[in-house]
């Protein structure tokens, strides 16, 4: 495979499999059929609309105004790699034991989020949805992008995670009664486990960005 080829098909493995796997909309079906006891179909697909389009819109201006955030808070690219690997960790490590990560949404916000109408916006799209992790993510992939297509690929990976947690949860019933509770649980620790490796890659990136240790 030529040079140029193998770095797009690289590029977008990691960039689809990284904000898939933290928008990780499997994980939210538990607390959707929660918010929403008693809705009808039509209700709950409307309720899965404002969450994904909450996801996209959040997703994507942090994307689009990572690199003015860098500059107006004066964090390097490399600092922001690390940190964003550690939360990143915390939350693969959270979903290896298939348990709610608390960086997303604790108890209080989910006992909250039940009395709320708009659910599909606070807190099923943020920060269930669009959380620290996708978010800290997707700037990372846009501080990493040099060429066109690599924006293209990180706001069409954006795009593709928002619909499909738009289909996810629009058939939630569906899906949580096929996958059942182990199934979404053996999912959960599959994207944990490769998470973790990819928060430990985006760690070692930021310290070879700064000089610390050296890639092969």
């Amino acid at each position: 495979m030529p040079e140029p080829v193998a770095s797009i098909v690289k590029f977008c493995l990691v960039a689809l499999s990284s904000v898939f796997f933290l928008v990780d909309p499997f994980a939210a079906i538990p607390v959707f059929l929660a918010m929403t006891p008693g809705d009808s179909a039509l209700e709950r697909r409307r309720t899965a609309v404002r969450a994904g389009l909450t996801c996209l819109i959040v997703l994507s201006v942090f994307a689009a105004a990572g690199g003015l955030i860098f500059k107006v808070f004066g964090i390097t690219l490399p600092a922001f790699k690390i940190a964003g690997g550690v939360i990143l960790i915390i939350i693969g490590l959270e979903m290896l034991q298939a348990r709610p990560s608390g960086t997303k949404q604790s108890p209080e916000e989910q006992a909250e989020g039940t009395a709320r109408e708009a659910v599909g916006v606070i807190p099923l799209g943020i920060p269930m949805l669009a959380g620290p992790g996708a978010i800290s993510t997707v700037m990372i992939l846009i501080g990493d992008s040099h060429r066109w297509w690599n924006y293209a690929v990180v706001f069409g990976a954006i795009v593709l995670s928002s619909l499909v947690s738009y289909l996810v949860l629009a058939a939630a019933d569906r899906v949580g009664k096929y996958l059942g509770e182990t199934g979404i649980r053996i999912m959960s620790r599959l994207m944990g486990l490769l998470l973790t490796a990819l928060a430990v890659q985006f760690i070692i990136n930021g310290l070879a960005d700064l000089g610390i240790v050296h890639q092969p």
